[in-house]
């Protein structure tokens, strides 16, 4: 749930997301939302693009929680990192954390943020694409950023809002909040156009 007390000037909004980074993000907004984690097989279809998998889990988090709540707007996101047309997927431990910075060193990542908003029948889905260059660094540097940070739920295994971003040569985005998870940007326009007043009066 959102830290935020109802207000008549907003309609209802649901983030659908198990993620902590996102509902941080959407808390920027000040605006009141309820968070329901959505139950989605996440497993890529063969063939499938990193885009196009990131738009369509983004679209069925949001299917997913609006078919028990039709008359709320909901927010579903994913996110999709691509080396070379790969996808790279969230850590879990040190050892496949270290794996990933490994093979990223010196090499440019896509990471495709997709955005959904929906309600009922109404869909909004699209793609922020942020490319970061990933410095060359010794294992002994990845290893210290590792143990210090532990970010094994994170696609890249680093934390560009934390001490990743000394791992990082350079970050190239429409929208910082992008890489983080949640393009607050695309989505406060989204917002807007649904009705929504951004700021909010108190």
């Amino acid at each position: 749930m959102s830290n935020f007390s109802n207000s008549s000037q907003n309609p209802s909004l649901i983030l659908a997301s198990t993620s902590v980074y996102r509902r941080q993000l959407l808390e920027r907004l000040r605006i009141p939302f309820e968070v329901i984690s959505p139950q989605v097989d996440e497993a890529p279809l063969t063939g499938e693009s990193t885009v196009d998998l990131a738009l369509r889990l983004a679209q069925a988090k949001a299917a997913a929680v609006t078919k028990e709540h039709p008359h709320a707007w909901v927010i579903g996101s994913d996110q999709v990192a691509d080396l070379c047309g790969a996808a790279i997927g969230k850590p879990g431990n040190f050892e496949r954390a270290m794996a990933q910075l490994q093979l990223m060193g010196g090499q440019t990542v896509t990471f495709h943020t997709a955005l959904c908003l929906m309600k009922g029948d109404i869909e909004t889905t699209l793609s922020v694409p942020t490319e970061v260059r990933f410095r060359k660094l010794s294992d002994d540097i990845l290893e210290s950023y590792l143990l210090a940070e532990e970010p094994y739920d994170c696609a890249g295994s680093a934390k560009s809002e934390g001490l990743g971003i000394s791992l990082l040569e350079s970050i190239k985005s429409d929208d910082p909040t992008a890489l983080i998870g949640l393009p607050l940007i695309a989505l406060t326009g989204l917002l807007r156009d649904a009705g929504f007043i951004i700021p909010s009066k108190t």
